[in-house]
């Protein structure tokens, strides 16, 4: 082979090596930002149903208007004796329980893990009677 032939050939492997690993990183990326999507998804409907013991009267087997004794087993029926639910996207559990103006926290941890190998998605879905925020980090404030 001629030496133009032999640059050609290296310049196809070094496209092609390039390529593949950008497309690796691009599906690991992906993947994480379902997994986000469908954790916040699940947030939202814990959100949804603590918003309902909310309202719901105390006689019926709801809050009465408060938060004050809400566990994960009043939102979902599959929870393990920590208090934790699990599905196919993560695990979620309620980190506090309000008092005078804080939100009801639910905690949701994603499956994926991230392109550094060890860090996972994990959201705090801040619930008040009347509205919801979903952050990255333990906020408690509106």
């Amino acid at each position: 082979m001629g030496h133009q032939q032999l640059l050609l050939l290296t310049l196809g492997v070094i496209i092609v090596s390039i390529a593949s690993a950008v497309g690796m990183t691009m599906f690991v990326d992906n993947a994480v930002q379902l997994n986000r999507d469908a954790v916040s998804n699940d947030l939202v409907y814990f959100a949804t149903r603590a918003m309902q013991h909310y309202r719901k009267p105390q006689i019926f087997g709801g809050g009465g208007h408060s938060f004050a004794a809400l566990t994960m087993r009043h939102l979902v029926n599959k929870v393990d004796a920590s208090g934790v639910t699990r599905n196919m996207n993560g695990a979620y559990q309620i980190v506090s329980v309000p008092s005078g103006n804080d939100p009801l926290v639910i905690k949701g941890t994603g499956n994926e893990v991230g392109r550094d190998g060890s860090s996972k998605i994990v959201l705090f879905m801040n619930v008040w009677p009347d509205s919801v925020h979903i952050d990255a980090t333990h906020a408690g404030s509106n």
